[in-house]
């Protein structure tokens, strides 16, 4: 920012004397600014609502990781066993990790990925958390201690949301405990322990003094233990995570959706799961399973421009490049034609592809409710629409359901990437009333919800040996989506593994929740489900992330490769993301140090391994 100011001084500078060569000259006023008003934060937070609204720019901050065109999730979902990124008609978007994922590369646009949002908006995160921290005892009109107490609590709640996320992608980064009010350039990498043992500390803070029922889409109690839990379980302390995850499930506020409930409670045709997902449902008062929710509609100031566009990321690109047996284009989005399907499937553009893991290989009950007809869509549910088969062509599938091969066996599509892959549209269709081609509308969204809090004590359970009651908390998930249950010798981390992904599509960040088992794991030295044993002295090298994702993945190093010959390629220090080299370059009195596997991990340092006395 100060390099911008001396340019734009410069710049004017000369414009001066410019314009003092043929005109005026310029004075000293003439540079002055003349504001209608002035922000000062002296002022400003002397007010409680003053430092609400710094935490409602939390709320918005983790809004956005959902919502947009290629939204941040791609990206964590892409990094995984579940999805890799499915745009075939250029090159540069992240397929090719091992010649894409660099420290200097574009790490922040949507024709690429996401990786340096999550830096860049992590970081805001935390100032915005820090700025109500640092300044909660200068409002002098707070009813109670107890509201006081509340406040820090919330912030303290998105402060470690951010280092809890940022911790699982980077590793060691930047601890910041204060707000910054000057220029600052002698940032310092911190252990990622150390930052995660002081988030549990503000944590179990904030759990005494957020109140249990809040306004949706704030912070409350429930969501608070939830993240306690996660943290707990990346310190590898099992017995805390129980007992974090115990107080949501155990606390009576929170419940499992169990039977019917919301918009479509009298259609036969569907079911909870269903119920559950529907944008009407999801922050009503009879929906007791969401703990943490951001909220996003037509009709609320601040609602993110385009909505979710969440069938345009997630949908296949099932409108175009599929020809009929007979050899024509089979398919089209317009909507108000005879066979109208844009409507109901959404105008898809394939960005999210999934594996064969999440499509097929993951479901083990052909009872279960999440991948049923009329909540899982297939390719051969979508009939061949576009009008000119009917009324030019006179072809003779029209109407018929495609197919991906004609009798000879040739495809069908040029594309079977981007366009041929089925998705769980009970989770990704969003009515989308504003557009004639809907993308995906307005719509809250679950951070946090409380089937992902039976899954989390599930596996504190089983990183502890104790089988039963992990296979009892799986089984409350599994049960509720009428699957059979597990038998304790059924369950192992993978077993808990394959029911988030089940569960949780395109909810949890599963890139992050892989790079936190992984460190465990290494941590613990426990054999993990393939049989291997991993360490951190060669976390970078070998790490069941990696192993993972090549045992569930059909494309990473596979001999995949696009249309335009990027093949999809890994390495196992893709466990940790990238510093952003930008991060490194303008600190300059200070290191931020670089992942290993990276070009720059050679220059780091020792990191920070306690908390100076006032943060950094």
């Amino acid at each position: 920012m100060n390099t911008i100011y001396q340019k734009s001084k410069r710049i004017l500078t000369v414009s001066c004397v410019l314009m003092g060569l043929t005109v005026v000259s310029c004075k000293d006023g003439w540079l002055a600014p003349e504001p209608l008003s002035f922000y000062n934060p002296d002022e400003t937070f002397n007010d409680v609502g003053g430092l609400r609204a710094a935490i409602v720019a939390c709320e918005r901050n983790m809004r956005l990781e959902w919502y947009g065109d290629a939204p941040p999730m791609v990206t964590e979902s892409i990094f995984s066993d579940i999805a890799v990124e499915g745009t075939t008609d250029k090159s540069g978007p992240a397929q090719n990790l091992n010649l894409l994922i660099t420290p200097d590369a574009q790490l922040n646009s949507g024709d690429y990925n996401k990786i340096g949002w999550y830096w860049s908006e992590g970081f805001k995160g935390v100032k915005y958390a820090n700025v109500v921290i640092s300044r909660i005892n200068q409002p002098t009109n707070y009813k109670d201690d107890a509201e006081k107490n509340a406040l820090l609590g919330a912030a303290y709640f998105h402060r470690a949301a951010r280092y809890y996320r940022l911790t699982q992608q980077f590793g060691d980064v930047p601890l910041i405990l204060d707000e910054i009010v000057g220029p600052k350039l002698d940032f310092q990498t911190t252990k990622r322990e150390v930052i995660l043992k002081k988030m549990k500390e503000d944590l179990e803070f904030a759990e005494k003094w957020v109140p249990a029922v809040t306004d949706k889409g704030t912070v409350n109690k429930g969501s608070v233990s939830h993240l306690l839990t996660k943290v707990n379980l990346a310190l590898g302390l099992f017995d805390d995570a129980i007992k974090s995850a115990s107080n949501v499930i155990d606390g009576g506020t929170h419940k499992l959706m169990t039977s019917r409930f919301g918009v479509d409670v009298n259609n036969p045709d569907r079911n909870v799961i269903w119920d559950l997902h529907r944008p009407a449902n999801k922050s009503i008062g009879a929906n007791t399973e969401g703990l943490m929710m951001v909220i996003d509609r037509v009709s609320i100031d601040g609602n993110i421009d385009g909505g979710i566009q969440l069938m345009r990321n997630t949908v296949p690109f099932w409108h175009n490049n599929i020809t009929t047996p007979a050899g024509n284009r089979g398919t089209s989005d317009v909507a108000k034609i005879e066979i109208d399907q844009v409507t109901t499937l959404g105008r898809g553009i394939g960005r999210v592809r999934p594996t064969y893991y999440s499509q097929e290989g993951v479901w083990d009950d052909k009872k279960d409710l999440r991948h049923a007809p009329g909540n899982w869509t297939r390719m051969e549910d979508i009939l061949y629409n576009h009008p000119d088969l009917k009324s030019k062509l006179n072809d003779p599938y029209y109407g018929k359901h495609l197919q991906l091969r004609n009798d000879a066996g040739a495809l069908l599509t040029i594309d079977t990437i981007r366009c041929w892959f089925d998705w769980p549209s009970y989770k990704l269709y969003i009515e989308d009333p504003l557009k004639v081609q809907p993308n995906g509308g307005n719509t809250d969204w679950y951070v946090f919800r409380l089937a992902e809090t039976y899954l989390l004590r599930a596996e504190a359970y089983a990183w502890k040996g104790d089988m039963v009651n992990a296979a009892k908390d799986i089984n409350a998930v599994r049960t509720r989506a009428n699957c059979d249950p597990y038998k304790p010798a059924d369950v192992n981390i993978g077993t808990v593994l394959d029911e988030r992904a089940r569960e949780l599509y395109f909810e949890e960040p599963r890139k992050t929740e892989l790079t936190r088992v992984a460190y465990i794991f290494a941590m613990t030295g426990k054999p993990a489900p393939n049989g291997k044993i991993y360490n951190m002295a060669s976390f970078s090298e070998n790490n069941y992330f990696y192993d993972r994702i090549m045992e569930k993945s059909d494309f990473y190093n596979k001999g995949v490769k696009t249309r335009h010959a990027d093949e999809y390629t890994m390495s196992p220090y893709h466990v940790l993301w990238p510093v952003p080299q930008p991060a490194i370059d303008g600190n300059t009195q200070g290191r931020i140090n670089q992942n290993k596997g990276y070009n720059g991990f050679q220059n780091n340092v020792p990191p920070l391994t306690e908390i100076p006395a006032k943060g950094l």
